[in-house]
Protein backbone atom coordinates (compact mmCIF):
# COMPACT_ATOMS: atom_id res chain seq x y z
CA UNK A 1 0.00 0.00 0.00
CA UNK A 2 1.07 3.33 -0.90
CA UNK A 3 2.19 6.04 1.76
CA UNK A 4 2.45 10.18 0.74
CA UNK A 5 4.31 12.16 3.10
CA UNK A 6 4.39 15.88 2.70
CA UNK A 7 7.09 18.17 4.58
CA UNK A 8 5.45 21.21 4.06
CA UNK A 9 6.92 24.62 4.85
CA UNK A 10 6.21 28.27 4.44
CA UNK A 11 7.82 28.59 1.04
CA UNK A 12 7.09 25.02 -0.44
CA UNK A 13 5.73 21.94 -0.03
CA UNK A 14 7.95 18.48 -0.84
CA UNK A 15 5.41 15.67 -0.86
CA UNK A 16 6.46 12.13 -1.65
CA UNK A 17 4.46 8.50 -2.65
CA UNK A 18 6.58 5.60 -1.39
CA UNK A 19 5.69 2.03 -1.70
CA UNK A 20 7.42 -1.03 -0.07
CA UNK A 21 9.91 1.56 0.96
CA UNK A 22 10.46 2.52 -2.89
CA UNK A 23 9.63 6.26 -3.32
CA UNK A 24 7.14 6.64 -6.93
CA UNK A 25 6.76 10.12 -7.21
CA UNK A 26 7.94 13.77 -5.91
CA UNK A 27 5.67 17.12 -6.37
CA UNK A 28 7.22 20.52 -5.17
CA UNK A 29 3.76 22.80 -4.42
CA UNK A 30 3.46 25.82 -3.19
CA UNK A 31 4.32 26.86 0.67
CA UNK A 32 1.74 26.12 3.72
CA UNK A 33 1.75 27.67 7.09
CA UNK A 34 -1.42 26.87 8.56
CA UNK A 35 -0.44 30.08 11.21
CA UNK A 36 -0.66 32.89 8.02
CA UNK A 37 -2.15 31.25 5.28
CA UNK A 38 -5.95 31.54 4.82
CA UNK A 39 -7.63 27.59 4.77
CA UNK A 40 -9.25 28.44 1.31
CA UNK A 41 -5.50 28.67 0.11
CA UNK A 42 -4.38 25.80 1.90
CA UNK A 43 -7.14 23.41 0.23
CA UNK A 44 -6.60 24.33 -3.24
CA UNK A 45 -2.61 24.12 -2.42
CA UNK A 46 -3.69 20.75 -1.51
CA UNK A 47 -5.82 19.81 -3.94
CA UNK A 48 -3.74 20.57 -7.03
CA UNK A 49 -0.69 18.48 -5.26
CA UNK A 50 -3.07 15.76 -5.19
CA UNK A 51 -3.57 16.02 -9.06
CA UNK A 52 0.12 16.72 -9.76
CA UNK A 53 0.81 13.23 -8.25
CA UNK A 54 -2.23 11.73 -9.77
CA UNK A 55 -0.43 12.55 -12.96
CA UNK A 56 2.96 11.48 -12.46
CA UNK A 57 1.81 7.78 -11.41
CA UNK A 58 -0.94 8.02 -14.59
CA UNK A 59 -3.63 7.84 -12.65
CA UNK A 60 -6.95 9.87 -12.71
CA UNK A 61 -6.93 10.61 -9.41
CA UNK A 62 -4.82 9.46 -6.27
CA UNK A 63 -7.93 8.42 -4.76
CA UNK A 64 -8.53 5.63 -7.68
CA UNK A 65 -4.95 4.19 -6.26
CA UNK A 66 -5.22 2.83 -2.91
CA UNK A 67 -3.10 5.19 -0.48
CA UNK A 68 -2.55 3.66 3.37
CA UNK A 69 -1.50 6.79 5.01
CA UNK A 70 -0.15 10.38 4.87
CA UNK A 71 1.92 11.67 6.95
CA UNK A 72 1.61 15.51 6.88
CA UNK A 73 4.27 17.70 8.44
CA UNK A 74 3.26 21.49 8.65
CA UNK A 75 4.72 24.35 9.56
CA UNK A 76 2.74 26.71 12.09
CA UNK A 77 0.67 25.98 15.35
CA UNK A 78 -1.29 23.15 14.50
CA UNK A 79 -4.55 23.92 16.46
CA UNK A 80 -7.67 21.42 17.21
CA UNK A 81 -9.59 22.96 13.94
CA UNK A 82 -6.88 23.56 11.96
CA UNK A 83 -5.89 20.02 12.57
CA UNK A 84 -9.60 19.15 11.68
CA UNK A 85 -9.82 21.16 8.76
CA UNK A 86 -6.35 19.45 7.30
CA UNK A 87 -7.78 16.42 7.78
CA UNK A 88 -10.61 16.68 5.93
CA UNK A 89 -8.80 18.30 2.86
CA UNK A 90 -6.40 15.96 2.60
CA UNK A 91 -9.01 13.07 2.84
CA UNK A 92 -10.74 14.65 0.70
CA UNK A 93 -7.93 15.35 -1.99
CA UNK A 94 -6.16 11.46 -1.53
CA UNK A 95 -8.76 9.25 0.14
CA UNK A 96 -6.11 7.66 2.50
CA UNK A 97 -7.48 5.52 5.48
CA UNK A 98 -5.08 7.05 8.11
CA UNK A 99 -3.85 10.73 8.12
CA UNK A 100 -1.51 11.39 10.91
CA UNK A 101 -0.68 15.43 11.04
CA UNK A 102 2.13 17.06 12.63
CA UNK A 103 4.35 20.19 13.40
CA UNK A 104 7.85 20.95 11.55
CA UNK A 105 9.36 20.59 14.77
CA UNK A 106 8.37 16.94 15.22
CA UNK A 107 9.61 16.38 11.35
CA UNK A 108 12.75 17.30 12.38
CA UNK A 109 12.87 15.43 15.52
CA UNK A 110 12.09 12.24 13.00
CA UNK A 111 14.84 13.45 10.83
CA UNK A 112 16.96 14.40 13.29
CA UNK A 113 16.72 11.61 15.74
CA UNK A 114 14.62 8.89 13.96
CA UNK A 115 13.55 5.81 16.65
CA UNK A 116 16.30 7.05 19.02
CA UNK A 117 16.23 9.34 22.21
CA UNK A 118 18.21 12.94 21.33
CA UNK A 119 17.49 16.93 21.14
CA UNK A 120 16.52 17.82 17.82
CA UNK A 121 17.47 21.18 16.45
CA UNK A 122 16.03 23.67 13.23
CA UNK A 123 18.64 26.38 12.28
CA UNK A 124 16.77 27.80 9.18
CA UNK A 125 15.50 31.16 8.78
CA UNK A 126 13.87 30.61 12.42
CA UNK A 127 15.53 28.14 14.89
CA UNK A 128 13.82 25.38 17.37
CA UNK A 129 14.55 22.72 19.69
CA UNK A 130 12.97 20.18 21.47
CA UNK A 131 13.62 16.89 23.29
CA UNK A 132 12.78 13.68 21.81
CA UNK A 133 12.45 10.25 23.77
CA UNK A 134 12.10 8.62 20.81
CA UNK A 135 8.28 8.54 19.61
CA UNK A 136 6.98 12.22 21.31
CA UNK A 137 8.53 15.65 22.02
CA UNK A 138 9.11 15.55 26.13
CA UNK A 139 10.66 19.12 26.52
CA UNK A 140 10.62 22.10 23.98
CA UNK A 141 12.08 25.80 24.76
CA UNK A 142 10.05 28.05 23.06
CA UNK A 143 11.37 30.33 19.71
CA UNK A 144 10.03 33.15 20.40
CA UNK A 145 10.16 33.89 16.50
CA UNK A 146 12.66 36.31 14.47
CA UNK A 147 10.94 39.47 16.99
CA UNK A 148 11.30 37.54 20.55
CA UNK A 149 13.71 34.49 19.79
CA UNK A 150 15.76 32.18 17.06
CA UNK A 151 18.70 33.22 18.47
CA UNK A 152 21.10 30.98 15.77
CA UNK A 153 18.95 31.32 12.63
CA UNK A 154 19.79 33.18 9.53
CA UNK A 155 17.44 35.74 10.54
CA UNK A 156 18.57 36.49 13.77
CA UNK A 157 22.19 37.08 12.01
CA UNK A 158 20.65 39.71 9.97
CA UNK A 159 18.54 41.08 12.54
CA UNK A 160 21.72 41.65 14.08
CA UNK A 161 23.72 43.31 11.39
CA UNK A 162 21.13 45.37 10.22
CA UNK A 163 20.83 46.63 13.90
CA UNK A 164 24.43 47.76 13.92
CA UNK A 165 24.38 48.72 10.11
CA UNK A 166 21.84 51.69 10.88
CA UNK A 167 23.86 52.46 13.70
CA UNK A 168 26.32 52.73 12.14
CA UNK A 169 28.32 50.27 14.39
CA UNK A 170 29.73 48.00 11.52
CA UNK A 171 32.88 48.08 10.05
CA UNK A 172 33.22 51.07 6.93
CA UNK A 173 34.58 48.93 4.49
CA UNK A 174 31.91 46.01 5.06
CA UNK A 175 29.19 48.66 5.55
CA UNK A 176 29.96 50.29 2.33
CA UNK A 177 30.11 46.86 0.41
CA UNK A 178 26.76 46.20 1.98
CA UNK A 179 25.69 49.30 0.79
CA UNK A 180 26.42 49.03 -2.90
CA UNK A 181 24.75 45.54 -3.14
CA UNK A 182 21.19 46.16 -0.79
CA UNK A 183 18.73 48.47 0.84
CA UNK A 184 21.12 51.02 2.39
CA UNK A 185 18.66 54.23 3.08
CA UNK A 186 17.32 53.94 6.54
CA UNK A 187 13.66 54.48 5.29
CA UNK A 188 14.20 51.49 3.01
CA UNK A 189 15.61 49.15 5.49
CA UNK A 190 12.54 50.04 8.18
CA UNK A 191 10.18 49.16 4.76
CA UNK A 192 12.15 45.86 4.48
CA UNK A 193 11.52 45.11 8.02
CA UNK A 194 8.39 46.61 9.00
CA UNK A 195 6.29 47.02 5.95
CA UNK A 196 6.84 43.95 3.75
CA UNK A 197 4.30 42.30 2.09
CA UNK A 198 6.19 38.98 1.45
CA UNK A 199 8.45 37.98 5.42
CA UNK A 200 10.48 40.43 7.24
CA UNK A 201 12.46 37.16 8.87
CA UNK A 202 13.24 35.68 5.32
CA UNK A 203 14.52 39.37 4.25
CA UNK A 204 16.66 39.36 7.02
CA UNK A 205 18.20 35.46 6.81
CA UNK A 206 18.60 36.53 2.72
CA UNK A 207 21.59 38.98 4.21
CA UNK A 208 23.70 35.97 5.89
CA UNK A 209 25.77 34.78 2.99
CA UNK A 210 27.10 38.37 2.47
CA UNK A 211 27.43 38.21 6.23
CA UNK A 212 29.65 35.18 6.58
CA UNK A 213 31.43 35.85 3.26
CA UNK A 214 33.43 38.23 5.36
CA UNK A 215 33.79 35.76 8.40
CA UNK A 216 37.85 36.39 8.50
CA UNK A 217 37.15 39.95 9.52
CA UNK A 218 37.06 39.71 13.79
CA UNK A 219 33.82 42.36 14.01
CA UNK A 220 31.80 39.44 11.47
CA UNK A 221 33.48 36.75 13.77
CA UNK A 222 32.36 37.81 16.78
CA UNK A 223 28.88 38.36 15.22
CA UNK A 224 27.78 34.44 13.46
CA UNK A 225 29.58 33.27 16.31
CA UNK A 226 27.33 34.75 19.09
CA UNK A 227 24.38 34.50 17.45
CA UNK A 228 25.17 30.50 17.33
CA UNK A 229 26.45 30.46 21.15
CA UNK A 230 23.35 32.38 22.02
CA UNK A 231 21.39 29.69 20.96
CA UNK A 232 23.69 27.28 22.63
CA UNK A 233 23.43 29.52 25.80
CA UNK A 234 19.63 30.22 25.93
CA UNK A 235 18.32 27.15 24.60
CA UNK A 236 20.47 23.77 24.21
CA UNK A 237 21.96 23.92 27.85
CA UNK A 238 18.41 23.84 29.17
CA UNK A 239 18.10 20.40 27.76
CA UNK A 240 19.52 17.16 28.75
CA UNK A 241 22.62 17.59 26.39
CA UNK A 242 25.12 16.08 28.65
CA UNK A 243 23.11 12.61 28.03
CA UNK A 244 21.74 13.01 24.43
CA UNK A 245 23.54 14.18 20.92
CA UNK A 246 21.93 16.93 18.74
CA UNK A 247 20.59 16.30 15.32
CA UNK A 248 19.91 19.51 13.52
CA UNK A 249 18.27 20.27 10.46
CA UNK A 250 18.13 23.14 7.98
CA UNK A 251 19.97 25.13 5.25
CA UNK A 252 21.69 27.56 7.52
CA UNK A 253 22.90 24.97 9.95
CA UNK A 254 24.02 22.90 7.33
CA UNK A 255 26.00 25.65 5.22
CA UNK A 256 27.71 27.24 8.45
CA UNK A 257 28.76 23.46 10.07
CA UNK A 258 32.30 23.83 9.99
CA UNK A 259 31.43 27.18 12.04
CA UNK A 260 28.77 25.58 14.45
CA UNK A 261 30.93 22.46 15.43
CA UNK A 262 33.44 23.93 16.92
CA UNK A 263 30.90 26.07 18.72
CA UNK A 264 29.21 23.47 20.32
CA UNK A 265 32.22 20.92 20.75
CA UNK A 266 33.34 23.76 23.22
CA UNK A 267 30.05 23.96 25.08
CA UNK A 268 30.13 19.74 25.61
CA UNK A 269 27.51 19.11 23.04
CA UNK A 270 28.28 15.82 20.75
CA UNK A 271 26.75 16.30 16.94
CA UNK A 272 24.53 13.27 15.67
CA UNK A 273 24.16 14.74 12.32
CA UNK A 274 23.52 18.05 10.22
CA UNK A 275 21.11 17.65 7.35
CA UNK A 276 19.82 20.13 5.26
CA UNK A 277 16.34 19.18 4.87
CA UNK A 278 14.38 17.02 6.90
CA UNK A 279 12.25 14.73 3.58
CA UNK A 280 14.39 12.75 2.77
CA UNK A 281 15.20 11.11 6.49
CA UNK A 282 11.31 11.77 7.02
CA UNK A 283 11.29 8.77 3.91
CA UNK A 284 13.07 6.44 5.24
CA UNK A 285 11.81 6.85 8.59
CA UNK A 286 8.15 5.72 7.13
CA UNK A 287 9.44 3.13 4.89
Amino acid sequence: MKKIICEAGATKADWRVIENGRQLARHLSAGINVSTMDMAVIRKNIREAAEALGQTLKSEALTERPVSAIHFYAAGVITPAIHDALSDSLQASFGATEIEIQTDLMACARAACGHEPGIAVILGTGSNSCQFDGEKIVRQVKSGGFILGDEGSASALGKSFISDYIKGLVPAEIAAEYAANFPSEYADIVEQVYHNPGSPSAWLGSLCPFIVSHYGHPYIRQLVNGNFQAFIDRSLQQYDIDRYPVGIVGGFGNAYRDILRPLFETAGIRIRAIIPAPIEELVRYHA
